[in-house]
């Protein structure tokens, strides 16, 4: 069986299709968005404690050698995300009331 080009000792892609990084469930995007924010890899393994420091390297290096890919997959997120978000928005269920009004109080 080939391998999957998109998948390394670093990065993987799971079931779902979302890019997870080594055999744990952070999300790749969340390493990137701490590199995008300068987070030194130190910094980043302590926000996400069950990650070596040896994998957050491997997912940076990752997302530099196949940035056009990975970037296109964060755009791709972002548009799940905000749909998500909108259906949230509009549903009109008693708990989205609650929270809502808990929020701006």
């Amino acid at each position: 069986m080939a391998s999957d080009p998109r998948t390394t000792a670093y990065a993987r892609t799971d079931d779902g299709g979302a890019l997870r990084i080594g055999t744990g469930d952070v999300p790749l995007d969340s390493v990137v968005h701490a590199f995008h924010q300068g987070h030194s890899p130190e910094m980043t393994r302590a926000q996400y404690p069950s990650l070596t420091l040896e994998q957050v390297h491997g997912a940076i290096a990752h997302y530099l050698a196949h940035r056009d890919e990975v970037d296109a997959y964060l755009k791709r997120q972002d548009a799940l995300w905000d749909q998500w978000r909108n259906q949230t928005n509009a549903a009109d269920a008693p708990v989205v009331r609650r929270l809502r009004s808990a929020a701006h109080a």
